[in-house]
């Protein structure tokens, strides 16, 4: 059965919550006017944008591959946020970030996976991993798993730090596409992984060059920051599109370098 893309709802936000002061993007918790909580990335914090974009195509793929995310949506915040703030840091990220968001469904009372606790099998595993290397995660490690067991089920979050290549554009996607992904040597499912092979095979299968056209085009043209490289935001669109496709059609490269990182750490 072909895998459907879904829309991203879009929510008001009714309440300010609070701040989950976690490095330097400082995501809010709000509620939305669908009376639902969600934690909400915002486009006026230190990076940008490309926070947003990232975390969009990083859990939508992770969708598509059958894993858990909790639902995105665009996050409207009203410029009134920005105006009754206190909190200087607060108000400056706020009035920046007037107009779409991102946000994640906010998973009540769910813990941070630990892996000396929880059993991964070897294909989940793999297929994360899989999925990491593909979009360049550097933000599944020991110290900060960016995993929750919710209804004892394992979710994936935050993947606003993959995607890294595009604060440099100067070099072009299909070159960048296809670089071995150092970095997986820090995962933390990577002992488990022994499938990899069997997970690559079935990945690729799911994430047709449609699914990763329709993933892309929800990328809001005002999150497309503007660029020497690109005249409009479709010829940015393409450009993570040619990226994508381009790695997932070499993804051996990557799944080489994950099998050999993996038998430094067994």
């Amino acid at each position: 059965m072909t895998y459907v893309v879904p829309d991203l709802r879009t929510v008001n936000v009714d309440r300010y919550v609070l701040p989950l002061r976690e490095g330097g993007s400082v995501p809010g918790l709000v509620e939305g006017d669908d009376g639902r909580k969600y934690v909400v990335k915002f486009r006026g914090a230190a990076q940008g944008p490309k926070v947003l974009i990232a975390e969009l195509i990083g859990g939508e793929i992770a969708r598509a591959l059958g894993l858990r995310v909790p639902e995105l949506v665009f996050i409207h915040f009203d410029e009134v946020f920005g105006r009754t703030e206190s909190d200087w840091e607060l108000q400056t990220q706020f009035k920046a970030s007037t107009g779409l968001n991102i946000g994640l469904a906010y998973l009540t009372r769910s813990n941070t996976f630990d892996p000396g606790i929880t059993k991964v099998n070897a294909y989940l595993a793999s297929t994360i991993v899989w999925l990491d290397s593909l979009i360049m995660n550097v933000d599944r490690t020991v110290r900060n798993p960016n995993m929750l067991i919710w209804n004892k089920d394992l979710w994936l979050i935050d993947h606003g730090a993959c995607l890294y290549f595009h604060y440099n554009w100067s070099r072009p996607p299909a070159e960048q596409a296809i670089q071995p992904f150092t970095r997986i040597k820090d995962h933390v499912l990577l002992s488990k992984a022994g499938q990899l092979s069997n997970a690559d095979r079935k990945c690729k299968k799911l994430l047709t060059p449609q699914v990763i056209h329709d993933i892309i085009a929800k990328i809001p043209d005002d999150w497309v920051v503007p660029e020497p490289h690109f005249r409009t935001a479709d010829e940015c669109r393409q450009a993570y599109e040619l990226f994508l496709l381009t790695r997932i059609a070499n993804s051996h490269i990557f799944v080489k370098e994950a099998q050999h990182a993996r038998k430094e750490v067994i």
